[in-house]
């Protein structure tokens, strides 16, 4: 039970952190670039290799810390840093392979989703 209060606290933070850093670069930049999102995806991927770097090394040795800032915070920042965690561990072994299966079936799935449940509300 404390380790799913965690993620959810964390996960909690990490959204918050997402809302505040788009809202804040919606009001510095008007553009058709996605720059907030942009900034979040490449800050979470700082954020989860640090987290799981330190938690490896013994800085955040605790199963708790990390459960809260690398499936918490990180996975409510960004689930791409996530993603991009998983593929260079992927890459680490060897996997090659798998990996751009993964990044490639994750991204053309993924737009193929959101455009069957675009068509499924417009059709609601």
């Amino acid at each position: 039970m404390r380790a799913a209060l965690l993620v959810f606290l964390g996960g909690g933070f990490g959204s918050l952190g997402r809302y505040f850093v788009n809202r804040w670069i919606v009001g510095l930049i008007t553009s058709a670039f996605p720059y907030g999102t942009f900034l979040v995806n490449v800050t979470g991927c700082f954020l989860i290799g640090f987290f799981v770097f330190a938690a490896d090394k013994g800085d955040v040795n605790s199963q708790y810390w990390r459960l809260f800032l690398v499936t918490g915070l990180c996975g409510g920042y960004t689930t791409f840093s996530s993603f991009s965690f998983e593929n260079v561990q992927l890459v680490s072994n060897h996997q090659l392979f798998i990996m751009l299966v993964y990044t490639m079936g994750s991204i053309l799935l993924g737009f193929v989703a959101t455009y069957i449940g675009i068509l499924l509300a417009r059709n609601i």
